[in-house]
């Protein structure tokens, strides 16, 4: 595609097919060997841009790296965008960069949004809001991890964040800088090679039935019993979902429920999902339904919808409050992450009934979401291991000791069948434990004649 071109004074030149012209660029008195460099790097550009794909890593390096009379060559003949674009992009901060995308983020939700904040005070409390995006290092990245995890450094808060906390912002901050390598800011992502714990389990709590049912005896009203059975029995999401829940949504008849769901409503499909009406929940929905003023729209009250919409969409500040004096009326144990295990602990047992599939339709997440963030091993899980094994055992362990007495009765004759070893089964002797051989070498495998 391109070729290096000797001239008379001397000096080289490449020339090469671009958008259906043929382009030029002189390189000056260069060893044949920088040329024919250079001349397999313009190769690779031209490739990208014809195939509109990104340039690789190596390549993206070597343009980051070449001097500016050699940039605006390669500018000239539309190979590169101009160098005033890079130099803007090379001056550009991580402050600037983090409040343009935020802003451009028209799809994100206001809750994201407010998680993303978290993440920008953290990152500019460490790097600081000037830093420019290429003068951090995947060096520095690793500097961020330790210091989310120890405290060592700034990171925008003096309380120790818990493993979950950390990954959130360690998230952010490779969502940040992968955008800006997208935009052909940086040529590579610092944070890229740094890793987030694929799941956190130090906050998982399974809330069983009877403890469930001691919470909701300890709620103080209908709504608050609703809410709590639309989160454990109906794996609703709280506030979001539970808030959002209409009467018209209700079906009575078809015991079905229309879940509006405000978290997925931007992915296609997704804005709605519908539930069973389990048959543990249906009775505090009944309570609520009878006892709600006439004109009730939603399940839970305007007044207490009110005060859970914040600037940025439901929060769950007022409602954790009130549940926090639930779980201690209720004699429980305190958990983290109230609502959200609640959620966990239906998904976890409705897996135990129902393929997953119709579980993460129900629940309106993904697989891979609830095996990372949802998932538990519960007590139960290991009493119907225990049981099952030792109810598999003892029809075994009968028959063998049957088939041992069986055999020994027959004056020696040894079953084909029977291979026993010493110890293993504690019931059978000595004498019958020595049977690890059968009369298959005595009498062949032809029947025995009379």
């Amino acid at each position: 595609m391109a070729s290096v071109i000797k001239e008379p004074n001397g000096g080289r030149m490449i020339q090469f097919a671009l958008a259906g012209g043929r382009r030029t660029v002189r390189l000056g008195k260069v060893t044949q060997k920088a040329a024919d460099e250079i001349k397999r790097r313009i190769e690779l550009i031209c490739n990208a841009q014809m195939a509109n794909t990104s340039l690789d890593d190596e390549t993206a390096k070597w343009l980051a790296g070449i001097n500016e009379i050699m940039a605006e060559k390669m500018a000239a003949v539309g190979l590169i965008p101009e160098r005033v674009k890079a130099a803007a992009a090379k001056a550009a901060t991580l402050g600037e960069f983090i409040d343009a995308y935020v802003l451009s983020r028209t799809d994100a939700k206001p809750g994201t949004k407010t998680n993303w904040r978290q993440g920008k005070t953290s990152l500019l409390a460490f790097f600081s809001a000037d830093r420019p995006l290429q003068d951090v290092t995947p060096g520095d990245a690793d500097e961020y991890k330790v210091a989310l995890t120890t405290r060592k450094a700034k990171i925008g808060t003096d309380r120790k964040l818990s493993s979950q906390q950390a990954n959130k912002l360690l998230r952010f901050a490779k969502l940040i800088f992968r955008a800006a390598k997208r935009k052909r800011l940086i040529s590579e992502s610092p944070f890229e090679e740094v890793s987030i714990k694929l799941g956190d389990t130090e906050n998982d709590h399974f809330v069983s039935h009877e403890d469930t049912y001691k919470l909701i005896a300890a709620c103080s009203n209908f709504t608050w019993r609703a809410i709590v059975a639309l989160a454990r029995f109906g794996g609703l999401r709280c506030p979001s979902e539970v808030l959002s829940l209409r009467w018209q949504d209700v079906d009575w008849e078809t015991d079905k429920i229309v879940v509006q769901s405000p978290k997925t409503e931007h992915h296609p499909g997704k804005a709605t999902r519908v539930i069973p009406l389990f048959p543990e929940l249906r009775p505090y929905l009944q309570e609520a339904f009878e006892n709600a003023p006439d004109g009730a729209i939603c399940v839970v009250s305007d007044e207490m919808r009110q005060r859970a919409n914040g600037p940025d969409g439901w929060v769950n500040v007022n409602l954790r409050t009130s549940m926090q004096k639930i779980v201690t009326r209720s004699g429980l144990a305190p958990w983290k992450r109230l609502f959200h295990n609640l959620r966990a602990s239906r998904q976890t047992e409705l897996e135990d009934k129902f393929p997953t599939h119709v579980v993460c339709k129900w629940l309106g997440n993904s697989p891979k979401t609830a095996r990372k963030h949802y998932l538990k091993v519960t007590d139960e899980h290991f009493a119907a291991a225990l049981q099952g094994a030792a109810k598999s055992e003892a029809p075994a362990l009968q028959k063998a000791q049957q088939s041992a007495a069986v055999t020994k009765s027959k004056g020696g004759k040894k079953s084909p069948q029977l291979i026993a070893v010493q110890g293993v089964l504690p019931s059978v002797t000595e004498s019958d434990s020595l049977i690890l051989y059968n009369n298959v070498a005595e009498a062949g495998l032809e029947p025995a004649l009379p």
